[in-house]
């Protein structure tokens, strides 16, 4: 489903217990400089990432200084955050002319202990080719580094790299556990394009043989993905990024089912496997 760019007004896009993608939680908050936001999400741990902006932020009585350095745009820097645990009370402070936050989500029932990722923190990959028209670049905030750390969360950032091409390709889901062949993870995309008018396409394919749904992606797009196969595909002449919660049922690491017509491109996409590694 494609929720199209809103003002949400610092409220959940995507709350606790939604109906299509249970195991997520979404929001985006924008500050000003000196303005605080507060939040606890039960059941759910969560991860504060600025898009751009810098925060002071305080998780049950622990403070992280000057998350993010990112300035204009999600390109402007690296990214960086603070885990929160499950029903934890956390609240950040804008120490920057402007923030705008993500806070991802992933339900869990466990503990865990708040704890900061700083750029030097992040794990990057660098994947495909031009040649496969599948080049990109993924920096995992929370991935394979923070196993034993964080019960269900991913987060990442994913950035086409140069103008155009596929991502999440070959096709690919991710809907079902049925170990050791692929896992129930729900997973939500909030979109970026450079220059901002950019746009894409994401595609959803729910049934096998059946023709699937295409969602017209633009800056600040957001998309929940409950079942089926999901490339998406940036125009010829933008950058895309988007950014990444996956929520696991039953484990972390993600077990991706590539579609079987087209699994064996998996061969032939440099780097690929590397990528799939790190979602762990």
């Amino acid at each position: 489903m494609h929720i199209p760019p809103f003002d949400n007004r610092n409220a959940p896009i995507v709350d606790i217990d939604d109906p299509r993608v249970p195991l997520n939680y979404f929001n985006i908050v924008k500050l000003g400089r000196g303005v605080s936001f507060e939040y606890r999400v039960p059941g759910y741990e969560t991860a504060v990432v600025p898009a751009t902006g810098t925060l002071d932020v305080g998780v049950e009585g622990q403070r992280f200084a000057a998350i993010g350095n990112r300035g204009a745009d999600v390109w402007d820097g690296e990214p960086e955050g603070v885990f929160v645990p499950p029903g934890a009370r956390a609240r950040f402070t804008c120490v920057s002319e402007a923030a705008e936050v993500f806070i991802a989500g992933a339900r869990f029932d466990g503990g865990g202990e708040p704890f900061a990722v700083r750029s030097a923190d992040i794990d990057v990959v660098q994947y495909g080719s031009d040649g496969t028209k599948t080049h990109r670049k993924i920096k995992h905030i929370l991935g394979a580094k923070y196993r034993d750390r964080v019960g269900r969360l991913l987060v990442s950032e994913l950035f086409t790299v140069g103008a155009g091409g596929w991502s999440g390709f070959p096709p690919h889901k991710h809907d079902t556990d049925r170990l050791p062949l692929e896992t129930r993870h729900d997973e939500t995309y909030n979109f970026r394009f450079r220059p901002a008018h950019g746009f894409g396409l994401q595609l959803v394919q729910r049934e096998d043989g059946k023709t699937g749904d295409a969602y017209h992606i633009v800056n600040g797009s957001t998309v929940i993905l409950d079942k089926g196969y999901h490339p998406c595909v940036a125009a010829p002449g933008y950058e895309m990024y988007y950014f990444t919660i996956l929520g696991g049922l039953s484990q972390r690491p993600l077990v991706q089912f590539f579609q079987p017509e087209h699994a064996y491109q998996v061969e032939t996409i440099p780097g690929i496997k590397d990528m799939i590694a790190k979602f762990k």
